[in-house]
């Protein structure tokens, strides 16, 4: 008896199995969302492939990143002397760790690194689909959108920029928000400026939503964990050329190459350099701010 009821129980529990794994895809043709995003996510890891294998490498950076890599690892950490083909370090000191880590994994080559930006890209695509999906704030077939952009397939496996590493680390962090982990969350958002300093245009909006969403001590031991990430990852130009290391680091002041532009390309180059535009785009910039703050985030 007991030998059947055993039998009768691994059968109902086998059945069982069976019958979840068979509704597995009605449920998910029941969230087209879901359902989309995977699809994509397999596409464009197929498209990626081919535009390694098929598409001419650019080359832009890349020289420039492994030699201030080089120079890091050879003991340098004066950062007006971390030098490539496109003059000093710019970048705050979580950039030279990853690419110190990409120069070891690939040995400084090309292809194998397009091969581990082309990986990083699909990670980034699922983190962006799984927000979408999360906020369900666009129809599913709009998700396709995200796989269309060219200048985003070039960034990531044939220029292989440091944009890339900082937009995942990103967006890795909105994620984290979204499902209520703020202080680690700002933990990644705080690593994802010290990749590429750009990254501090989206904390304006981030900190309106984390007053909102924390108490003060919340806000302040997250503020504190993200700001103990700069002082850890830059500690050893801190201590040894700290003036050097912040104004290069976090250089506000930047003017930026008008051959290399892409979104002010119709711009002429006198106007492009000229610190008045640079001032324009500023104050640009902070009344969309506040023009959001005031209607979407703070309603």
């Amino acid at each position: 008896m007991a030998v059947k009821n055993s039998t009768s129980a691994h059968g109902k529990r086998s059945r069982r199995k069976a019958d979840d794994s068979s509704s597995l895809i009605p449920k998910l043709m029941k969230t087209p969302k879901t359902t989309m995003a995977l699809a994509l996510l397999i596409i464009d890891s197929v498209l990626v492939s081919f535009i390694i294998a098929y598409v001419p490498y650019t080359k832009i950076d890349w020289d420039a990143y492994m030699s201030q890599v080089s120079g890091f690892l050879g003991g340098e950490r004066d950062y007006n002397f971390l030098l490539g083909d496109t003059g000093p370090l710019v970048y705050p000191a979580g950039f030279l760790y990853v690419y110190s880590a990409i120069q070891y994994v690939t040995g400084g080559q090309v292809f194998p690194a397009q091969i581990l930006f082309g990986v990083l890209y699909t990670i980034n695509l699922g983190i962006v689909l799984l927000i979408y999906v999360k906020t369900d704030v666009v129809p599913w077939w709009a998700l396709s959108l995200l796989c269309l952009s060219k200048r985003v397939h070039s960034i990531f496996v044939l220029r292989l920029f440091n944009d890339c590493f900082a937009m995942t680390f990103l967006h890795a962090a909105m994620a984290s928000i979204l499902f209520g982990w703020w202080r680690f969350g700002l933990i990644i958002f705080s690593a994802a400026v010290s990749i590429k300093m750009n990254v501090l245009l989206f904390a304006p909006s981030l900190f309106i939503l984390m007053i909102k969403a924390m108490n003060i001590s919340g806000v302040i031991s997250a503020l504190a964990g993200a700001a103990l990430v700069q002082i850890v990852l830059g500690l050893p130009f801190l201590v040894s050329y700290p003036i050097e290391y912040i104004s290069r680091a976090f250089n506000l002041g930047r003017v930026f190459i008008h051959f290399w532009s892409v979104n002010f390309k119709f711009i002429r180059e006198p106007i492009f350099v000229s610190k008045e535009f640079a001032i324009t785009l500023l104050i640009a910039h902070l009344v969309l701010l506040i023009v959001f703050a005031h209607h979407k985030w703070c309603k």
